[in-house]
């Protein structure tokens, strides 16, 4: 009998392996080319500061004018920048993983590339035949509903005991809200719940896509409310019946574009940017179906700024790569354009993006301590911890770089 346990997170960890980039003896032969990539990033960065440690043994400043992020990096391996020349973020993180740059504090680098991402440009894009075989491994995962099921699976059933060691005890996998207050994880997201909450208050039925855990179906029912959730992650849902027992919810297995019936409110939590951009209307769809006249939607949604977009939908990332299989962060202009194309009222809206960073932050922490007290569960390699830290790293950075937003706003459906 077989009693190994079986690799967990493994279909994430190879997620990107498929596009790989920059082999070792071309990026010896084109080093004075690897300079040039240098100089091109000094001339690009306005704001903040790169101090850089090269592979044969020199060092770099590159710097703008302005105050900005600092960051410290170390390459290891003229490799690391063939990668990123080819790969973009994809590449950069294969060449992490592979130990060829370090930093001790890759948030702030990842923070100064995107608050200077209008210069930068392409810098962090796959080009070439690897920007093709990057959109084909996306294409593949595209969230059809054969697709969304496995998309889901690969990052949602990763194990609640996982989930549960790094998250607070709502489980609540979305930014909190912290505001202008000093508030720890468990109470920034109660004030995230109840920002949602107060957009719809008084719905007597009320529909949420995307349900995870159920903290925010749960609250909903206990203030009153009739709430049909759901999900298409077994492990989630789970969780969420026997948390939320004996509550006028009902969690169900369901894809969104199967909804039928018409509800006073609906919900969604960081769900639209996850379906992908070919599913947005379909997703805007299901909201201005299911709301009855008069009714109100709350959403929260990830954005990258407008004036980045294009570059950024041109070639899948490290995020769609490797962790969100089939994603695209929104377009905040192109959302508002679907939902008022489709009668709804776009209202009450709110960013907060740096509120994101410090969830981000606090999440790291607490992964870091499962990790140091030996309490990740069974199954996790190496591999799946570097990629997870990585992960939440690089998200925090683009979100206290402002080139990614978090937001909600009120959609209404006239009466």
């Amino acid at each position: 009998m077989n009693s190994q346990v079986p690799i967990r997170g493994k279909e994430l960890v190879e997620g990107g392996r498929a596009v790989a980039f920059g082999p070792d003896w071309l990026a010896r032969a084109w080093s004075g080319g690897l300079h040039r990539i240098v100089d091109r990033i000094d001339r690009s960065i306005t704001r903040g500061s790169i101090f850089a440690k090269l592979p044969d043994g020199t060092t770099r400043m590159l710097a703008g004018e302005a105050p900005g992020f600092d960051a410290v990096i170390t390459l290891h391996s003229w490799r690391a920048l063939l990668r990123l020349a080819t790969g973009g973020s994809i590449g950069w993180y294969q060449a992490w993983e592979a130990g060829e740059w370090e930093s001790p504090d890759p948030v702030s680098l990842f923070a100064l590339i995107m608050d200077n991402a209008d210069r930068l440009g392409d810098v962090a894009r796959a080009r070439g035949p690897w920007r093709w075989l990057a959109r084909a491994v996306h294409l593949w995962h595209r969230n059809s509903k054969a697709g969304s099921l496995r998309n889901i699976h690969a990052h949602y059933d990763l194990g609640n005991d996982f989930y549960a060691g790094w998250l607070d005890p709502t489980m609540s996998y979305s930014s909190a809200r912290f505001g202008n207050e000093v508030l720890d994880l468990e109470a920034a997201q109660h004030g995230k719940i109840e920002s949602i909450a107060r957009r719809i208050e008084g719905a007597g039925t009320v529909l949420e896509v995307g349900c995870g855990w159920g903290s925010l179906a749960g609250d909903l029912a206990a203030r009153g409310s009739e709430v049909t959730a759901i999900s298409l992650s077994d492990e989630q849902l789970d969780w969420a019946r026997k948390a939320h027992a004996g509550k006028p919810v009902s969690f169900l297995k369901q894809d969104y574009r199967d909804v039928e019936g018409q509800f006073d409110a609906v919900a969604s939590v960081e769900m639209i940017e996850a379906v992908g951009r070919e599913y947005w209307p379909d997703f805007v769809d299901c909201v201005a179906r299911c709301l009855r006249p008069g009714g109100r939607a709350a959403i929260q949604y990830i954005a990258i700024r407008d004036e980045l977009f294009d570059g950024y939908a041109r070639s899948p990332d490290f995020i769609q790569a490797y962790i969100f299989p089939g994603g695209m962060l929104m377009s905040e202009t192109q959302l508002r354009e679907l939902t008022e194309a489709r009668g709804l009222e776009w209202q009450e809206h709110e960013s907060f993006g740096l509120d994101y960073a410090e969830t981000l932050r606090l999440w790291r922490e607490g992964f870091d301590r499962v990790v140091e007290q030996g309490r990740l569960p069974a199954g996790f390699d190496e591999r799946f911890v570097s990629l997870w830290r990585y992960y939440l790293m690089y998200c925090e950075g683009g979100f206290r770089g402002r080139g990614i937003e978090v937001a909600q706003v009120t959609l209404v459906k006239p009466g």
